[in-house]
């Protein structure tokens, strides 16, 4: 009988080992992505009436610039694992409302909702990344490093969704969330985060990706 052929990388181990993975998260290095971005262009014209839709609401501004910052900083090689690996949706038809989410794999990473004129986000992470003892024990969740990744203490709270390590963190207003995408504890367990959900293998929610949403989230500011 021949050899039995092992199974290929999954997720995102097919295009970084694991060292460049850890290395991304820490900062160490910027990874290369590829120049072109594999386009449908049925899905793109699928989403331009919500994408427009989102342009004529008064937080657009803000929501389009938050993005900026979060797909540079937050998902890795951006290009080459667009749509397939992580994917954001416009105006999604869920009950909360929300104006824009970021998914990966089955799980929801980052959402953004109207909060009056302004906005909120909606971060998902691992509870162990934000306790003081690295547990994912509630009771340890280290406060003051929230507090302090956010432009006043009132602008952040925090929930337990489902899930063993999960972690959900609630940022009120553009100024506090572009503090809290520029905090390097926050944004190192961002992707730490995100990393985990990305290497699952293939997104669920291929069918909702923006890429209209998503040119403003590819690495170097999108437009």
């Amino acid at each position: 009988m021949g050899a039995t052929a092992r199974p290929g990388p999954t997720g995102l181990r097919q295009f970084l080992d694991l060292e460049q993975q850890r290395d991304w998260i820490e900062g160490e290095i910027d990874l290369p992505d590829t120049s072109d971005r594999l386009e449908s262009l049925e899905q793109r014209f699928k989403y331009v009436a919500r994408f427009e839709k989102l342009l004529g609401r008064p937080q657009a501004g803000e929501v389009l610039e938050i993005l900026g910052l979060y797909g540079p900083s937050c998902i890795p090689i951006p290009r080459k694992t667009e749509r397939y690996y992580w994917s954001v949706s416009c105006l999604p038809s869920t009950s909360d409302k929300p104006l824009v989410r970021v998914n990966a794999s089955w799980m929801e990473l980052f959402t953004l909702y109207a909060q009056d004129e302004d906005i909120r986000a909606r971060f998902i992470v691992h509870l162990s990344d934000f306790t003081t003892d690295r547990s994912a024990t509630p009771s340890r969740v280290d406060e003051p490093l929230l507090e302090q990744s956010v432009a006043m203490p009132e602008h952040v709270s925090y929930f337990f969704p489902r899930g063993a390590d999960n972690f959900g963190i609630n940022v009120r207003g553009s100024v506090s969330i572009r503090k809290f995408l520029t905090s390097r504890p926050v944004v190192r367990a961002i992707r730490t985060f995100n990393l985990t959900h990305m290497n699952r293998g293939r997104n669920a929610y291929q069918a909702s990706h923006c890429y209209s949403l998503a040119d403003y989230m590819q690495a170097g500011g999108g437009l």
